[in-house]
């Protein structure tokens, strides 16, 4: 199975911003959009449009944001972990949000990383290019915990 990135951003500049970080960095991974929560948990848990999808094709890592409509990417990351197959799936939330209180419960319901998305492009650019080193060449992932293969 190709190794892919799930990226779950509803605004469409971010998302531009986020593939052309993706791009310049060199990291080729196929990218996945979902533009909203319930888009992201029907992808991941192979509902609705994506029924036909095998469940054990998963994502080697999830980029998250926060505010999304219909489901809240916290409460997003709390289905997430929540079904055992998806349950030690990466997540890392990229958001624009500085609040603590997003920052705490995000690693308290199980987020990887929480990296705020920085308004220059060059430091974006920079940010990405350590997240896709980090999370899709150094990483290593026990696959017998049913994660990405």
């Amino acid at each position: 199975m190709e190794k892919y990135i799930l990226l779950v951003e509803d605004n469409p500049d971010d998302e531009l911003l986020t593939l052309r970080a993706l791009k310049k960095n060199n990291i080729a991974n196929k990218v996945v959009v979902a533009r909203d929560g319930g888009e992201a948990l029907d992808f991941l848990h192979c509902l609705g449009p994506h029924a036909d999808r095998d469940p054990q094709d998963l994502p080697e890592i999830v980029l998250l944001d926060l505010n999304l409509p219909k489901i809240f990417g916290l409460d997003v990351l709390k289905r997430i972990r929540a079904e055992q197959r998806t349950s030690t799936l990466p997540v890392v939330i990229l958001t624009t949000s500085s609040e603590e209180r997003d920052m705490v419960e995000s690693y308290r319901l199980g987020a990887n990383s929480y990296i705020r998305k920085p308004v220059d492009f060059e430091q974006f650019t920079e940010a990405v290019r350590n997240l896709g080193m980090y999370w899709l060449v150094l990483n290593q992932y026990p696959h017998s915990l049913g994660g990405p293969a």
